[in-house]
């Protein structure tokens, strides 16, 4: 994550959490995250994990792309190639872009993956009923759910329950590039009637 992006992640974390009239130990409470972390990503010196804002974003309500997005009133947002926001970076080159979202209640979610060759990105499962579409742009993805592997080629999709842990690999020779979607229900319900799920 660029510190602009840490930054507007902790602004929105903390306005978020001050709306609700929380202290940081209930919103720790809430997220299973620990307050010193919540602490450093409000003041935008943290890096966290896509699990750990999931965690947030779903504690708070506000959806995964509220936090890394700024607020608009307007129904059309467009995101400018390199305007996005790479949530996740890894060792052999992948990165993970969030490229659009919608607002809660019914948050879904737009991805442009990367994976390097051989590299791995692991997923807890996310909140109840959240399901995940991927789509093989160019090389070989395995995607493992529950304990089951399916292997992918370019053309290739699937669809799962994001509620499961999970994975996705490059099991080819070169970079592998998916699209993903992901849809979680009643991110703002389950805020308001307490039954959040990190």
């Amino acid at each position: 994550m660029t510190d602009p992006l840490a930054a507007a992640i902790g602004a929105r974390v903390k306005l978020e959490r001050r709306a609700r009239r929380w202290t940081l130990d209930q919103l720790a409470g809430a997220t299973g995250v620990s307050r010193r972390l919540l602490v450093s990503i409000e003041q935008g010196a943290a890096n966290p994990s896509i699990g750990t804002l999931l965690k947030v974003s779903d504690a708070l309500g506000v959806g995964l792309p509220a936090l890394v997005e700024p607020p608009s009133v307007v129904p059309v947002r467009v995101t400018r190639r390199g305007d996005a926001a790479v949530l996740w970076r890894g060792e052999m080159g992948g990165c993970a872009v969030l490229v659009a979202g919608t607002e809660p209640p019914d948050v879904v979610e737009l991805w442009d993956w990367t994976l390097g060759v051989g590299e791995r990105h692991l997923s807890p499962g996310h909140s109840e009923g959240t399901r995940e579409l991927l789509h093989v742009i160019q090389g070989c993805v395995t995607v493992a759910v529950a304990g089951e592997d399916y292997a992918l080629s370019r053309g290739d999709a699937i669809s799962f329950p994001g509620d499961e842990p999970h994975s996705y690999t490059n099991t080819g020779k070169r970079l592998a590039r998916f699209a993903l979607s992901v849809f979680e229900p009643r991110v703002g319900a389950r805020a308001m009637d307490g039954t959040t799920n990190g």
